[in-house]
């Protein structure tokens, strides 16, 4: 790490992490991002299946964000995907053939950075084989990644198997020296809490300095959090390990003008949290977009949780469920710039 440069880490990975990745590598951070090994679906399930591999999907989405390039042609075929067979994404094979060719993961992980000319590093929260496992809020319970994601009713908690996973020993420390640590935006449930279920890694939290800050997501889009709102999605969060440990939440606001000082009712008048879409239809959101519910007795119950809430029109205009890099990037300057923290 530079000498004065501040270090940032992401945990997540899907599509969101890289957003953040993105947004903080522009800020001219120092940036890493540790990455869930519960993924068992798609292109990474059938690897993880008949190869026995490392989930290599997000720490591959992850190092395509870092690349300093990212119109490089390699850098564009790491993420190509082969839907003639069985919709596999070049980097994962790549991922997969360097990891059993050298028996390391990491060492799999080091050589893309090379190759893709990465400007921050990419660690698996474990090594492990881990499953994720989920109890839904009607009581049931789920196995696996994939089910848990797609379940038909939000879920109220999850757990790794084995619980006493060893953490990736890189991540921690990049962990215990961050100056802001970055949650999502991305799944709650299959994304981001299943990399703090790992053994170590809320301790390593604990002992850093960093400001952390969790960037809830705009709408509902899987089945694992629907109809959750902005404070449940907090309560989850707290619930699996972040208790006392949370500084400050983005959340999506469509209000256009800045409050007056100190006044509650001014602070909230416009942020909207209606449904544009009212049920989940077949897994998908087809006719809109459901925008998770956001109030002002939300905001309070949040920050009567602890955290700060910080609020911004965070929908990319071009794609309406994802975050603005742009807007993303103003909201964690403001977070740097805070001498706001509850641990420190």
């Amino acid at each position: 790490m530079s000498t004065g440069t501040k270090s940032a880490v992401v945990i997540g990975g899907g599509t969101g992490a890289p957003i953040s990745i993105r947004a903080l590598l522009d800020l001219g951070l120092d940036v890493s991002a540790v990455v869930a090994m519960a993924d068992d679906g798609g292109s990474t399930g059938i690897l993880r299946e008949r190869a026995g591999a490392i989930p290599p999907g997000d720490i591959r989405k992850c190092l395509v964000a870092m690349a300093r390039n990212p119109k490089d042609p390699f850098v564009r075929a790491f993420q190509y995907r082969f839907d003639y067979a069985q919709n596999h994404a070049l980097g994962n094979l790549i991922l997969t053939a360097l990891a059993d060719t050298s028996s390391s993961f990491p060492e799999a992980i080091a050589v893309c950075e090379e190759l893709l000319d990465t400007r921050g590093h990419v660690y698996p929260s474990t090594l492990d084989r881990v499953v994720l496992e989920g109890e839904t809020r009607d009581g049931r319970r789920l196995y696996g990644q994939a089910k848990v994601s797609r379940s038909d009713c939000a879920v109220s908690n999850v757990d790794l198997v084995p619980a006493d996973a060893k953490p990736y020993e890189p991540a921690l420390q990049a962990l215990r020296n961050a100056d802001l640590i970055v949650l999502g935006p991305g799944s709650l449930f299959t994304s981001i809490i299943p990399t703090l279920l790992v053994p170590g890694v809320i301790e390593a939290i604990t002992e850093s300095r960093a400001k952390t800050v969790f960037v809830c997501s705009l709408a509902d889009m899987q089945g694992e959090t629907w109809g959750l709102n902005c404070a449940e999605h907090v309560e989850a969060l707290l619930s699996h390990g972040m208790q006392g440990l949370l500084d400050f939440v983005l959340i999506h606001s469509d209000f256009s003008a800045p409050p007056a000082a100190g006044s509650d009712t001014q602070r909230f008048a416009r942020i909207t949290g209606e449904d544009i879409t009212p049920t989940l239809k077949d897994g998908r959101m087809k006719d809109g977009i459901k925008r998770l519910p956001v109030n002002a007795e939300l905001i309070d119950r949040i920050e009567r949780m602890g955290p700060h809430v910080i609020m911004h029109d965070f929908v990319d205009p071009k794609r309406l469920t994802w975050h603005s890099p742009d807007v993303l990037q103003e909201a964690f300057r403001e977070v740097l710039g805070s001498c706001r923290s509850r641990r420190k």
